[in-house]
């Protein structure tokens, strides 16, 4: 667990250094200050505190609700990153149709017919993640949770930004691996057993939620289900990797895909990126492909392999 700390901790270092703040998180919508009242005015004083306390109840209750709104994640599909997306389609147009900008009219059709320009990005970008998870496994020999896990945690990660993601991540970490401590006594089969510890994760994450909500972290507050469950899935995986080989082995492999899907967060959670996709989708997606195939073309050793084997390297020199 200590390795698993120590990993957490780098890449929570990592995302605030590459992005200098907090990526895709929710920027809370603050409250406008009262107007003051006049002494021209002074008269209709209680009318207007009236009205005033009836608004801010009003703002109390929809709170959560301006939040959402004004979000800037891209997996939503409303709030200001829709708008930023389709505002670059407007301030960027096309000319007529030819065989290099097919993809460019059929995103602005596909935008002009309601589907969101957030859906359409990211449908564009998960080739990407795909692309850098692969390149991580060939490339560097990190082995992960498979290809698919660390991809879709990354689309996660967007979801309910890097910091907030992990913190969450960890607590279900430490209620799945306590569940297992305390399940082991029943002498359960293996299924009935991680419903069990399921059932005793959904319960740790509802009670993040009802303490984040008390103590006013509304970035916890706001999280939809989906990126919830896809960290519930990778604690699965975790637990599983612990009941079938170790407790090392299942840090080791957690820790190296956590390492993929951040570093693939970061990327999808550049604006340039997501420019990027909207405006030249045609040079992305044949850029996406090139580098597929330059990484699969690779035949040599991979770089964990390199350190491993450096001096075996040496004494043969």
């Amino acid at each position: 667990m200590k390795k698993l700390a120590l990993v957490v901790l780098f890449l929570l270092v990592f995302s605030l250094v590459v992005k200098g703040e907090v990526l895709a998180q929710p920027r809370q919508v603050r409250l406008q200050s009262p107007v003051v009242i006049e002494n021209n005015v002074l008269a209709a004083t209680d009318s207007a505190e009236a009205t005033m306390s009836g608004e801010l109840e009003a703002t109390g209750s929809a709170g959560v609700e301006k939040v959402l709104e004004e979000t800037e994640d891209i997996t939503e599909t409303g709030g200001k990153a829709k708008g930023k997306l389709e505002q670059y389609l407007a301030e960027n147009p096309i000319g007529p149709l030819k065989f290099t900008n097919i993809l460019q009219h059929a995103i602005r059709l596909a935008v002009e017919l309601g589907v969101p320009a957030n859906t359409i990005v990211l449908i564009f970008l998960f080739p990407l993640v795909m692309a850098i998870i692969a390149a991580f496994r060939h490339l560097f020999g990190l082995r992960g949770f498979g290809i698919f896990v660390p991809a879709i945690l990354a689309v996660a990660l967007v979801a309910t930004g890097i910091v907030v993601g992990l913190g969450l991540f960890v607590i279900i970490l430490l209620v799945a691996t306590s569940a297992r401590m305390l399940t082991r006594r029943l002498k359960l089969q293996y299924i009935p057993r991680m419903a069990l510890i399921m059932w005793f994760v959904s319960l740790g994450v509802f009670g993040t939620l009802l303490l984040a909500s008390v103590l006013g972290f509304s970035e916890a507050i706001v999280l939809s289900i989906f990126p919830i469950l896809i960290l519930i899935l990778l604690a699965e995986n975790f637990i599983e990797v612990q009941l079938s080989k170790s407790r090392r082995e299942a840090i080791k492999v957690t820790g190296e895909s956590l390492i993929m899907a951040v570093f693939a967060s970061v990327i999808v959670s550049l604006e340039v990126v997501q420019k990027v996709v909207l405006l030249y989708p045609e040079i992305f997606v044949l850029l996406v492909a090139v580098f597929n195939i330059f990484v699969g073309k690779y035949v040599g050793l991979r770089f964990l392999e390199i350190l491993k084997f450096r001096e075996l390297r040496r004494s043969g020199k």
